[in-house]
């Protein structure tokens, strides 16, 4: 992941998802921040995050201030106001597992926001075409915007916000031009499922349990069998 991105059409790309973390990530506040992903440990994504508790979690040794499994994280329950996950999905045996981690992490209201892929995109079809040289596929575990939203919304997160970004043809030996920027501008604007890379914007909703007061209703019957008609004495008198 880290050398793709460090070509042409990477950069190109990560700068793309970067503005749009940069639109996201100012209105997201707390104490506690998260990144986790196979990313460079000197580029911190949430730059633009007004936490100031930032920390990077790396899939592989020596990349980020602590390194351990996306699946398993060394981190206590409801401690996180917001957590990135970079590429975690696809690169997991198991992403729902991810996310039932990233959800018990986080604080109640906290925020994910979840990068990934798009596997309907030019550069995802592209994905599973077979490599010329070995004639080995490219083709891993990317899932749809559709298919995390469902994800999330099991868990209990609210989507609140999804943004494309990628929209540039993908070759690596071709430099990036002036031509980029416009590509992407027009490309979000009316072609935006068509991105090659999106990110997803959740928060951990928390069902509040309101108390019910006990409703006491009277009975029709204090007693087996049918209720005896009210009725007066009467007396006689001439």
């Amino acid at each position: 992941m880290r050398t793709w991105y460090a070509t042409p059409s990477g950069r190109v790309l990560q700068g793309a998802l970067q503005a749009h973390l940069d639109r996201f990530v100012p209105r997201l506040f707390g104490y506690h921040a998260l990144q986790i992903g196979h990313t460079d440990p000197e580029h911190d994504l949430l730059t633009a995050s007004r936490i100031h508790n930032r920390m990077q979690l790396a899939c592989e040794p020596g990349q980020g201030h602590i390194t351990a499994l996306a699946e398993a994280l060394p981190v206590l329950s409801d401690s996180m106001d917001l957590v990135l996950l970079n590429h975690c999905l696809e690169s997991s045996p198991d992403p729902c597992l991810v996310l039932r981690e990233t959800e018990r992490i986080l604080v109640p209201e906290g925020h994910v926001l979840i990068i990934g892929f798009n596997p309907f995109s030019p550069t995802g079809l592209w994905r599973m075409l077979p490599r010329r040289p070995g004639g080995k596929t490219q083709a891993g575990h990317v899932y749809s915007t559709a298919r995390v939203g469902d994800w999330l919304t099991l868990l209990g997160f609210e989507v609140l916000a999804c943004a494309y970004a990628g929209f540039y043809p993908r070759n690596e030996n071709r430099p990036s031009g002036g031509r980029r920027p416009v590509v992407e501008c027009l490309g979000g604007r009316h072609l935006p499922y068509l991105g090659g890379a999106y990110v997803i914007l959740a928060r951990k909703r928390v069902a509040n349990m309101m108390p019910l007061s006990a409703r006491w209703r009277s009975s029709g019957k204090m007693a087996p069998g049918r209720l005896a008609s009210p009725f007066c004495r009467r007396t006689d008198r001439d």
